[in-house]
């Protein structure tokens, strides 16, 4: 597909490797190669309104698979500069495939979501029900124009839109997007998502009332009582999640809540409805992380946003993070999942360029907008837990269906390998 509606480019994991594409010379880097694709140089683009630039990079590493060393790559992403020809609009966006066709559920996403946002003629009036009308479309288009079996693949997605000095981040699944926050002497890491799994009660709820038992694969097959429904914290977990079975089958197994595809997993409550969180962008601010669960499977935000912010260089910072996160893989799994992640820096953001926002606003860190209620809430610290994820309505979260809407481009990357069981 070619550049629609932005300054946008794609490349593919399958590409032979012309010398455009720079794999950093570190020992982890250069010995998988052919494994990773990463960004050549920095690139940047400028938010004119606010008189700031964005300087962003990315990497994407095929995961290793020992019983299976041929698969590609499931994870792609979608970076997207310049929305309907705005040079204020820019869009970044990671997504993780799985099950048998996840690769080609995460690519068909991938250009057609940010189709969708860019031919959507309300994007800048109202960006997220552009944002709810583009994933509830795609996943539509997904089902029923596509030539792709979604019944058991689908794609995660996390999305960051820029326009002005505002993110909007929109997430379906349990990869993440995280904010650096300068506070005081320290770098504080702000979640822009909620993984979408089990572990959150209301998500867990709300799939109970869809239908869906809620049971790790030790509980499935009756290794352990399925009457405790409880599996400790994200955190801490271990390697049996609670997953979602349907009433009468050891399937599909999917250890999320939200996705675009997983048409039998949408009949006990999994769905593409996004939860879109909106931030107003300060000083304090410093680089925003978009990336695929491999990364943070092992990995905390804070450790992330650490790692991150102790390289000048944000390449060195990618290839750094996604080693530390392959490294942790092997030594507690016998495989790695796909790890792809992106890194956006905000340089030369001043207070004169945040416009309506007072002193106390940017020392608390920002202003957040719940997209639910319409209200404007101000953080009382930039340390403090005030990115608050907005939630769709009652009656939205307990349906399982979904509607559609309408179409754009990207500079865009995935690279070769496979998912997790069905995640």
């Amino acid at each position: 597909m070619g550049c629609v509606h932005g300054k946008s480019c794609c490349g593919d994991s399958s590409s032979s490797d012309d010398g455009s594409r720079d794999y950093r010379e570190l020992g982890f880097i250069h010995g998988h190669r052919k494994n990773v694709l990463a960004q050549r140089s920095l690139k940047h683009v400028p938010v004119p309104s606010h008189n700031f630039i964005l300087e962003y990079t990315f990497l994407s590493q095929r995961g290793y698979y020992p019983d299976s060393p041929d698969k590609e790559n499931q994870d792609s992403f979608c970076i997207t500069t310049q929305l309907q020809g705005n040079p204020n609009v820019h869009f970044f966006g990671v997504y993780d495939g799985h099950g048998q066709f996840g690769s080609q559920c995460s690519n068909f996403v991938k250009h057609r979501l940010v189709e969708k946002l860019s031919n959507d003629p309300a994007l800048l009036e109202d960006p997220v029900q552009a944002y709810n009308s583009a994933f509830l479309a795609t996943n539509q288009e997904l089902r029923s124009t596509s030539e792709i079996d979604d019944s058991m693949s689908g794609t995660t997605a996390i999305t960051v839109l820029v326009i002005g000095d505002t993110l909007y981040v929109a997430n379906v699944g349990d990869s993440r997007a995280v904010l650096a926050v300068r506070d005081g002497n320290h770098i504080v890491a702000e979640d822009l998502s909620s993984d979408q799994t089990p572990f959150r009660r209301d998500e867990y709820e709300r799939v109970k009332l869809c239908g869906a038992r809620v049971l790790s694969v030790d509980q499935v097959e009756g290794l352990k009582d399925p009457d405790i429904q409880h599996w400790g914290d994200e955190e801490s977990r271990g390697g049996d999640p609670p997953r979602l079975w349907v009433p009468n089958g050891m399937y599909p197994g999917t250890a999320f809540t939200r996705s675009i595809g997983d048409s039998l997993a949408e009949t006990i409550g999994v769905i593409a409805i996004p939860e879109v969180k909106t931030v107003q962008l300060t000083p304090n601010h410093l680089f925003f992380v978009v990336a695929s669960d491999g990364i943070f499977e092992f990995l905390t935000s804070q450790t992330v946003v650490d790692m991150a912010a102790s390289y000048m260089d944000p390449r060195d910072a990618c290839s750094a993070i996604a080693e530390k996160s392959y490294k942790l893989w092997l030594e507690l799994e016998n495989r790695t999942d796909d790890i792809t992640i992106i890194i956006v820096q905000i340089k030369g953001l001043s207070n004169s360029g945040t416009s309506g926002v007072g002193s106390d606003e940017i020392n608390g860190g920002g202003t957040v907008m719940n997209s639910r209620t319409g209200t404007h809430e101000i953080s009382a610290t930039p340390g403090s837990n005030v990115y608050r994820s907005v939630r769709n309505s009652l009656s939205d979260l307990h349906s399982c269906q979904h509607v559609a809407s309408v179409t754009s481009a990207a500079i865009e990357v995935h690279s070769p390998a496979c998912p997790r069981p069905i995640e």
